[in-house]
């Protein structure tokens, strides 16, 4: 039986190049580390139009409950130009008192401390009463269609309920310790179009400039705060992304300006709320002389919450006992897969520190990943020796 401590698997994880939508190796690894110890091993391929097909893995060790699950993504961002590395980015290598290579913090090294611990648990504590449950995508850094989404439904029809989740992203933007995700902010895009008329600059009574409407409209989105935010979430935020007009004369009077902006909200909002909110300082701004077109995209990032109780206090009572520290309860950062998996039970995000993740030299501290897989081991003590009652506060 090989070496199935964190390092150990973090460094074949890394080796494995899977990088979006490519399994790389990466699951098969899984896949067999998880049969050896005896769970029960579900590898399914998803597809949609225009979209890669994205292959994805279940595993499920226990009949019973409580189910707590781990969930991540193996699947990693291009390393970019490989000679900009220290190391090969898909080596594994061990460089003083650091294991570089893609993926090493964002996630393969969370996922790799994921299974040493719950490994651990089984070996050490094998009449436990409950299940333990790996929840792993290839679609998380790409379009998120054909992973975890349709991972859960297919979950889902086979009767399979999770009472909880940690998912494994890097949350901590220091040290190990720093910080808790107990929710994430949604995110909503939304695209004007102001309809002008092109023209000579010397004759602008036979021109309609949209640029003076796009200012109005773009102030009237900006001139009030969406809200002040709430005990767990900040403020929400308008950003104008992008003002265009596609026109490189300085002598012609455009025929339209387009604008793009993006809204990370709290949950305050929902994504109609929102739009409805959008449409109606955008009508108040434009009055009867700016014609324009709004357009909001498809969102499946919606703001969520799990809310402090008992199995967040396990996680946190955890990192304070291994580091020192006790954690910050964040909602702060851009969206993860929890959006989707808070549909089906209370998710909690913690993992690795992420200053390199998506970098070149992506790496990990060693003594991280044993910190981290002890702090996982902690939880999963803690959470199987809880009564019922108490998993539910």
């Amino acid at each position: 039986m090989m070496e199935v401590d964190a390092l150990s698997l973090a460094q074949h994880l890394i080796r494995c190049p899977s990088v979006t939508p490519e399994e790389g190796g990466a699951l098969t690894f899984i896949e067999g580390v998880l049969r050896e110890a005896g769970f029960e091993v579900h590898r399914l391929v998803f597809t949609a139009p225009g979209t890669p097909d994205v292959e994805n893995l279940y595993a499920r060790y226990g009949s019973g409950e409580p189910y707590l699950l781990f969930a991540g993504h193996t699947d990693v961002v291009p390393p970019g130009d490989a000679t900009r590395w220290r190391h090969d980015p898909f080596s594994g290598v061990i460089d003083g008192e650091e294991l570089h290579g893609r993926g090493a913090v964002d996630m393969k090294g969370g996922i790799a401390c994921m299974m040493a611990a719950a490994l651990e648990f089984i070996r050490e504590t094998s009449d436990f009463k409950g299940s333990i449950g790996f929840l792993i995508t290839g679609d998380e850094e790409g379009p998120a269609i054909n992973g975890t989404v349709k991972l859960l439904e297919w979950a889902k029809a086979r009767g399979e309920r999770f009472n909880h989740c940690i998912l494994g992203e890097p949350t901590n933007p220091n040290r190990l310790g720093d910080m808790i995700k107990i929710g994430r902010r949604g995110s909503l895009t939304g695209r004007i179009v102001v309809e002008g008329k092109q023209g000579h600059v010397a004759y602008p009574h036979l021109a309609d400039n949209p640029v003076p409407g796009m200012i109005r409209l773009v102030d009237g989105l900006l001139r009030e705060p969406l809200d002040q935010g709430t005990d767990h979430f900040d403020a929400s935020n308008l950003e104008v992304t992008t003002i265009d007009v596609g026109n490189p004369a300085s002598n012609v009077i455009p025929a339209e300006a387009r604008a793009t902006f993006n809204i990370r909200f709290n949950d305050l909002w929902t994504p109609q709320s929102l739009e409805e909110e959008v449409e109606r300082r955008l009508r108040e701004a434009a009055g009867n002389t700016v014609r324009y077109r709004l357009a909001m995209d498809p969102t499946n990032a919606v703001a969520f919450l799990t809310p402090p109780n008992t199995f967040v206090g396990f996680i946190a009572d955890a990192i304070e006992a291994e580091t020192g520290r006790r954690p910050k309860l964040s909602t702060t950062g851009g969206t993860s897969d929890a959006r989707f998996i808070v549909k089906d039970c209370p998710v909690v995000e913690f993992g690795l520190v992420g200053q390199t993740m998506h970098q070149v030299d992506e790496r990990v501290a060693v003594a991280d990943l044993d910190r981290l897989s002890t702090i996982y081991r902690k939880v999963l003590d803690a959470y199987f020796a809880a009564s019922a009652d108490a998993l539910q506060a």
